[in-house]
């Protein structure tokens, strides 16, 4: 890890610890000795870093202070920029518009070196010719979601049946280019997960629902992790 990526994860520790920590405990988060972080701690108490204590007592960060926005480690650029690619490729195309405009805005706010890391971060994403396009229902899915809004689908399922039914959309999953909706429907009356790929047609309706309890559908997201 870089120096500079080790002060800045301190100091976001110490933010988020929210107490007085032992230069022992700091190096325990961050893999190193602890005359490393004694060696960190004066070289942010020069800075400016508004940190309080010694060596041998412990050190505490102030509540006024706060990180500058948008200040990413190196790994956390490419976390980022695989990120962005891969919803480019796996998105339906307002969802791969979106993605471009956030990189555009972080460009335009990071540092000169971390937006060219950014940009050619060697993490690629791309869609194989075999895989399935992208489904043309995903786009108002994700708004039928985001509105609670039901949604009828004409749905041809693995076995070779065919059925139409109304659900509820309540998540989105993506298993590589496979996108998978789960929902409640009304004609099983229960929780079911359908291929987007195999939504033959589909029709968002005006109707809105409730979610479905919390406790339930949660409990149904861990039989499926």
């Amino acid at each position: 890890m870089r120096p500079a990526d080790r002060l800045f994860r301190i100091i976001q520790l110490m933010r988020a610890t929210g107490r007085a920590m032992t230069a022992a405990e700091i190096a325990e988060k961050m893999e190193v000795a602890p005359r490393t972080i004694y060696r960190d701690m004066d070289h942010l108490i020069a800075s400016g870093a508004p940190i309080e204590g010694e060596r041998g007592v412990g050190y505490m960060l102030r509540e006024a202070f706060d990180a500058p926005p948008l200040t990413f480690t190196f790994e956390q650029l490419e976390a980022l920029a695989f990120g962005l690619r891969a919803v480019e490729m796996l998105g339906d195309p307002r969802l791969g518009q979106a993605a471009r405009e956030a990189k555009d805005k972080m460009l335009g706010m990071l540092p000169k070196e971390h937006a060219e890391r950014l940009v050619s971060a060697p993490i690629y994403a791309f869609r194989s010719s075999a895989q399935p396009e992208v489904p043309d229902c995903l786009g108002e899915v994700r708004s039928a979601l985001a509105n609670k809004r039901k949604v009828w689908i004409a749905y041809h399922s693995l076995p070779g049946e065919r059925s139409q039914r109304v659900v509820w959309p309540l998540g989105l999953a993506a298993f590589g280019a496979i996108w998978v909706m789960t929902a409640w429907c009304e004609m099983r009356q229960g929780f079911r997960d359908f291929r987007l790929d195999r939504v033959e047609d589909w029709k968002v309706m005006p109707d809105r629902f409730e979610p479905a309890p919390h406790q339930t559908y949660q409990a149904y997201l861990k039989q499926l992790s």
